[in-house]
Formats: C-alpha cells, structure tokens, sequence
C-alpha cells in the first residue's frame, strides 16, 4: 500500500485529473488561436507536399493528414465555444455559420451526425488505404460502405432540417477570436480618451489605434467612432441585409417537388457510382462514368432558381458546380485523357513540380477517394 501511494504520489496532478489538462488545453488554443491555425497550415501542407513520396510510408503520411484534420474539427469546437461566451456586442458571423451553429444548438442529433459526416470524410482515404492491403474485392466493399455511410447521414441531416438542402460543411467554420490588446496600451487609451487620438506626449509621433470601450458593470461593448474622413464606409458597412435579419432557420428554403429530388440524387449519386466503379473490370470502361455524371447534372437541372432564393442557397450550389470539375479526374475521364495528358506535362516540368505531381498521379491512379469532392 505505501508503494501505490508513494507511486501516486509521483503522478503529475494533471494525469490524476484529466478535466484540468483538458481546461489548461482548451485556454491554450483559445489564447494562442494563430500560432495553432498557423501549425495546422504548415502541417497539412506538408502533407499536401509529399502525399506519396514514401510509396511505402502512404499509410503513416494519410494517418498523419487525417490526424491534423480531426485534431482541427476539435479546435473548431473548442475556439466557437470560447466565441459565444465572449461578452460585448453580437459580432457578425457568416450565414453559413448563423445556420449550422443554429442546427448545432437546437438538435444534438444535427450535431453528432454532422459530426460523424465531417469524420468520415477526414478518414475516408485512409481506410480505403487499409482495405486495399487486403485486395481490391475488399477496397471496393469498404469504399461502398463509407458511401452508404455518408449518404445516410446526409438523409439524417435533409430530416433534421426539415427538408432544407445540405450545407458543405455541415459543421461551423473556425472563427477568428480578437486579440485581447495589452494593458499597457488599455491604460494609454483610457488616458487618451475614448474614439482614439494622437499620441501627446512629447516626441510620440505614432497614432493611438481606436478601440471598443468596454464597461465595467454590465461587460457590453461601446462600437469605435469612425473616421470623420472616411464616413461612408464606415456606414455602408454597418447596412444590414436581408439576410441578416432573417432567423437562421430562414437562411434557407424548405425543398420540395422537383427541388426536393434533385438534393436526393445529390445524396445517392456517389453511392450508385461506387457500385458502378465496383462491379466494373476496366477502369477505361465509359458507362459507370457517364452514369454518375448524368445523376448529377440531373440535379442540377431540376433544381429551380426562383425569386426566393436565399444568399446562403447560391453559394452552395456554387460550391457544387466547382466541384463538378473533379469528374475530370475520376473513372474513365481520367484514364482515357486526364491522365495521359497529366503524365506528359510532368515530364516538362522542373524535377521537383515533376515530383510533388507524381505523387499525386500515384494517388488518383489507385485510389477512388483521392479525387473525391463528396
């Protein structure tokens, strides 16, 4: 008994109580949100970099990449919680993220399926890399499977909402905290007066930058007084939209009709080329190609712009015809004339553009994932 409880003894307190490693983490991001964001960039790009330089290591890179992203998701969580407690004014948020965060709080079921969608979309290479070790027959089983899995949340996702079209992502986007200025500069401020001025001190040449005057008793924040020089866009920043007076549910419209098959075909599309491309012997064959492409150029044709069509409707469906363009590099596109055309210009290039363009050829030349947009 002395032994354990010399033995415990010599445990740091933060392994004894996990909460408080986890409560000094979430205040480290929070204070230290762009180093972080900064170290996922350089990290993911890394990745991005030499995605198969190692053709023997593509396993560690993928778990690597898909590591740096799921650790990014729980950032996200951490760094909108630390943005909804931040006292003062409501700040403007994307409508994106008015309507997921609303999503969010009124459904905890729209929250752990957005969730389970974000994470096999993070992971999904990776286990088709797994499954392929283990033959071709059990690659394209797991690829059906994580289709299936994705269009069943998304299914999930159409009835929370109450039949109103999917959003990508179905999770809030990382937003930016304010840096909190220092107290030395507080100080000046205050002594300053409030709206900012020149500096008066003598041999101060540098000019006091306007801050919000936050009060003491209630902790709501005053807004800075504009420029007098530059009043117009001061005010034309400030006009509110339509958008952002409607309530978040509003930001988009209910489907239905036509409306309402064309978001189930975008649903369904990936999971009937997946069983197209798994059933077929020749990946030059055009019919599995030509199948999932014209599912999804059906949706897109019956989906009607009409008068109410809200902001927040049109970039998505923008995201969706960009993303269209990745069919250039799926199936039998890519065999038949992407790829030929790809392998001629790397032998142009410098060696090492020749080298990064490589790798990726070696990705989308194996994996179905890897030019994936769903």
């Amino acid at each position: 008994m002395d032994h354990l409880k010399s033995a415990r003894q010599t445990i740091p307190p933060l392994f004894t109580h996990p909460s408080k490693f986890l409560s000094l983490y979430s205040n480290f991001i929070t204070k230290n949100q762009s180093s972080v964001t900064q170290i996922e960039s350089a990290l993911r790009s890394l990745t991005y970099i030499i995605p198969g330089r190692f053709r023997d290591a593509e396993l560690a890179s993928e778990s690597l990449h898909s590591s740096i992203q799921l650790l990014s998701m729980y950032h996200d969580t951490l760094l909108t919680r630390a943005v909804s407690k931040l006292p003062g004014m409501p700040r403007a948020q994307s409508p994106h993220n008015r309507y997921t965060k609303f999503w969010m709080v009124k459904s905890g079921m729209y929250r752990k399926v957005a969730t389970l969608l974000a994470v096999v979309q993070y992971t999904e290479l990776l286990w088709e890399m797994m499954a392929k070790r283990k033959g071709e027959k059990i690659r394209w089983r797991v690829v059906v499977l994580l289709e299936v899995v994705k269009a069943v949340c998304r299914f999930l996702l159409l009835r929370i909402t109450h039949s109103r079209p999917l959003v990508t992502p179905a999770l809030p986007e990382r937003e930016v905290i304010p840096d909190e200025r220092e107290d030395e500069e507080e100080e000046l401020f205050e002594d300053e007066g409030y709206g900012g001025s020149e500096a008066s001190g003598p041999g101060s040449g540098r000019r006091i930058e306007p801050k919000e005057y936050k009060m003491k008793r209630t902790g709501l924040s005053l807004p800075v007084l504009p420029n007098p020089s530059d009043i117009s866009s001061y005010l034309l920043s400030r006009v509110l939209t339509a958008d952002d007076i409607k309530a978040p549910s509003a930001l988009l419209n209910k489907v239905n009709g036509s409306a309402q098959l064309a978001e189930i075909l975008h649903i369904i599309q990936p999971v009937i080329y997946a069983i197209a491309m798994s059933r077929s012997k020749d990946k030059s064959n055009w019919q599995p190609w030509l199948l999932g492409l014209s599912i999804e150029y059906a949706a897109r044709q019956l989906r009607k712009d009409g008068l109410r069509t809200t902001a927040l409707e049109r970039e998505q469906w923008g995201k969706r015809g960009w993303a269209m363009g990745w069919w250039a590099m799926r199936g039998a596109f890519y065999e038949n004339v992407t790829k030929g055309f790809l392998h001629k210009t790397s032998e142009k290039l410098p060696s090492l553009i020749a080298g990064v363009l490589d790798d990726y050829l070696y990705l989308w030349d194996g994996y179905y994932f890897s030019s994936s947009s769903n």
